[in-house]
Parts: C-alpha cells; sequence; structure tokens
C-alpha cells in the first residue's frame, strides 16, 4: 500500500511539473499559428495588390468571386449562379466578376454559351474563369466513408487553390461548401457570402440515423446496428456543430426556401444576417405554352426532371413505373412512356445512369423508358408541353419540381 501511494505521488508530482511548461508550449505554438496566419494573410493582400485591375475612372475596381466547381452542370444550383451573374452585372457594371470552376474540360466561352443553351440566361458582360485543378478533392467517389468530413475537408483545400490563382473583394458560396467561408474571410480578408440551396448536415439526417431508418446515406448495415447507429449520430452531431461554426461566419446568408431557411437558423444560429431568396423560376416561358395547342406527339408522357443525384431517387420511379405498366388493361395501345430529364455533372452520375437504364432492362420497361441528359432549354420546354404527368421522387425536397 505504501509502494503504491508512493507511486502515486510520484506521478502526480511529475504531471504537476510538466503542468506549467506544457501551458507554456501551447500558448507559444498557438501564438506562433496566428503569426503565421497573419503572415500568410498579408501575403495574400499583397498579391491581391499587385493583380489589381483599375477601371476608367482609375479606382480599384471590385472582384466579385462565386464558389461554383461545377458550374457547367444543368441544375437548378447553376440557374441560380448565372441569374446571379447576370443581376450583379446589371446592377453594379464596373465590377469584375470571376468564376472558380472544376469543369477543365470545355472553355470560358462554352461554359457561357452552355448557360444560355439550357437555361435561356444571357450575361449583359464577360466573366472570367478560375479553372480549379483539384475538384477531384470534393468527389463524393473519393471518401466512400465518412463522405461529409472527407467533402468538407477537401473543399478546404480546394478554396485554397481557388484564393491562390484569385483573391476577391468579394466571395459568395454559391454551391453549398461553407467550410470555404472562414479561409476567404480570415486569410483572404474577403467579405463573404453564401447561397444554400440544400444544408450539408439538417435535423432530419439527425432524426434519420437516430430513429435507425435505411436511406441512401444511412447504409442498412448501420442501421441494423445500435452500436454503430448510436457512434453516426455522434459523429453528425459534431458535424453539424462545425457546420454550424463555419457557416455563422458568413456576413450574408441566402437560403432558398422556408425549409432551407428553418435548417440554417437552427445549425447556423446567425438569424440577423440570414435571408429567404427565392430561385429565379422562368414560369413566364411556359405560362406562354398555349394549354390546347397540338402535341407535337401522339404518345402520352410522364416527365422526371431533375439531376442524376442520389437523393433524386430515381430507380423508385422506374420501379413505380413499372407496377403501373403491370396493373395497366393488358392490350391497351397507347402506353405512356416515362421520360427521365436531367443534367450529369461528372462519370459518377454518367455511371449512375448506366445503373437506371439497366435497372429498366431487369424489369423488361427499357423501351418504354427513355433518357435525356443535358438537354437544350427548347427541347426541355417541349417534352413538358407534351406531358401528362411530372413526376418526382426527392425526400424532403427543399424547393424546386417538387
Amino acid at each position: 500500500m505504501a509502494v503504491g501511494g508512493l507511486c502515486l505521488c510520484s506521478l502526480v508530482r511529475l504531471l504537476c511539473s510538466l503542468f506549467i511548461p506544457g501551458l507554456f508550449l501551447s500558448g507559444a505554438l498557438c501564438l506562433c499559428l496566428v503569426v503565421l496566419l497573419w503572415g500568410v494573410r498579408l501575403w495574400l493582400q499583397q498579391r491581391k495588390n499587385q493583380l489589381a485591375s483599375t477601371g476608367k475612372d482609375g479606382k480599384h475596381q471590385l472582384v466579385v468571386a462565386f464558389f461554383h466547381p461545377y458550374c457547367n452542370a444543368g441544375g437548378g444550383g447553376e440557374r441560380v449562379l448565372w441569374c446571379a451573374i447576370r443581376a450583379l452585372q446589371k446592377k453594379y457594371k464596373d465590377a469584375i466578376y470571376v468564376v472558380y470552376t472544376g469543369d477543365k474540360d470545355v472553355t470560358g466561352e462554352q461554359i457561357v454559351e452552355s448557360a444560355f443553351r439550357r437555361f435561356n440566361i444571357k450575361l449583359t458582360h464577360p466573366v472570367k474563369f478560375v479553372f480549379l485543378e483539384k475538384r477531384y478533392l470534393v468527389e463524393a467517389s473519393l471518401y466512400p466513408h465518412f463522405t461529409l468530413l472527407g467533402q468538407s475537408l477537401g473543399s478546404v483545400f480546394l478554396g485554397w487553390e481557388a484564393l491562390m490563382k484569385c483573391v476577391p473583394d468579394v466571395y459568395i458560396d454559391s454551391m453549398g461548401y461553407a467550410f470555404t467561408l472562414p479561409l476567404f474571410k480570415y486569410l483572404g480578408g474577403c467579405r463573404v457570402g453564401c447561397y444554400v440551396h440544400y444544408p450539408t448536415i439538417s435535423t432530419d439526417m439527425l432524426s434519420m440515423v437516430r430513429s435507425q431508418n435505411a436511406r441512401f446515406n444511412n447504409a442498412a448495415f448501420i442501421t441494423r446496428n445500435p452500436l454503430l447507429s448510436k457512434l453516426k449520430l455522434v459523429y453528425y452531431y459534431l458535424f453539424a456543430f462545425v457546420y454550424g461554426l463555419v457557416g455563422s461566419r458568413s456576413d450574408v446568408i441566402m437560403v432558398n426556401s422556408s425549409w432551407t431557411l428553418n435548417h440554417i437558423l437552427s445549425l447556423w444560429r446567425a438569424g440577423a444576417c440570414t435571408s429567404v431568396v427565392y430561385p429565379p423560376c422562368d414560369v413566364q416561358t411556359f405560362l406562354d405554352i398555349p394549354l390546347h395547342e397540338k402535341k407535337s406527339t401522339t404518345e402520352y408522357s410522364i416527365v422526371s426532371l431533375g439531376q442524376f443525384r442520389p437523393e433524386k431517387d430515381h430507380p423508385l420511379q422506374i420501379r413505380a413505373f413499372a407496377k403501373f405498366l403491370e396493373k395497366t388493361a393488358l392490350g391497351q395501345q397507347s402506353l405512356p412512356k416515362l421520360i427521365l430529364i436531367g443534367g450529369c455533372r461528372n462519370q459518377q452520375d454518367e455511371q449512375r445512369v448506366n445503373r437506371l437504364k439497366k435497372l429498366c432492362e431487369e424489369l423488361g420497361i427499357d423501351k418504354k423508358v427513355e433518357f435525356k441528359i443535358n438537354i437544350p432549354f427548347e427541347e426541355l420546354k417541349q417534352y413538358l408541353a407534351d406531358a401528362i404527368i411530372g413526376l418526382h421522387t426527392m425526400w424532403n425536397e427543399h424547393f424546386g419540381i417538387g
């Protein structure tokens, strides 16, 4: 007993003797980190001043940059991007507008032309594109596990590449990479804003894991194991805390719907600078279609419109359509077709489309299902005009076609 007590006392004395030096060492390391970060910020500001442009009046031209690695995709988020740039160009004509993109396989001119072809949006002034080499760091396929964390950390490295290539005055994250906001605010010295289409994590996702419901982002083997479910719940809560911390650094927060607003307010707790800005919907173009106009085809069609992403749940649409065809009276001549219209952002989306086509073959309905990928706006309008039913199956649709 005496020997044990002596060892314990010695251990306590050792820890006490190390506490003060450890405290000083930690403080010194923190100070060095602060000095290093401050030095990086000054260097970036100097770099920015060297590359700054001046307008016709000799004044510094404001640089407004949008972080949108998939700006050449054909989804609703890209429509918001181009409408936002067009609106700013009309109001602030002297500013320089920059888009950080990872679409290296196309030119800037092709991206602008694609925006016009898909969305009927024409910009009033040129846009500068900064092409990023490391977009693969935000690909979900790179992180089979801890995907949210992997993509978020990957976005920081991608954001650093963007910051090194162009230091703007105003930085806007228009694609949901909230972890880049502190980087541009504190190191880049920028005013930062964001437009949130869908929160990276939501209270609904926490509830889903808590109730052990299997979804595309909650694997069945986790839902069947109470321990794994609890560990994932802890991971989600920690991630939600950090997500709220980085998101609240934004000077201006815009969300696309009241649904997104409620989630962002509960996670980011920055109500004073958060506003709902509904996405631009070109309803007039569709209102101009006569209701009793003769259709361009005699076939009936069911149309689904949405990017080929997991949360859109296209397999459910295909299985439901197969069930519908089974229940349809035999011998009926005019069976409808299911037309799946959407954009593919990358190879992963293309592989997803191939799996959907294979599912159609397995169900024996491949002759009754058509895939229309990255089609022009006029063609999209015609399909919607001819359709008799619109189909959408996304769980917790935040805005959009649902």
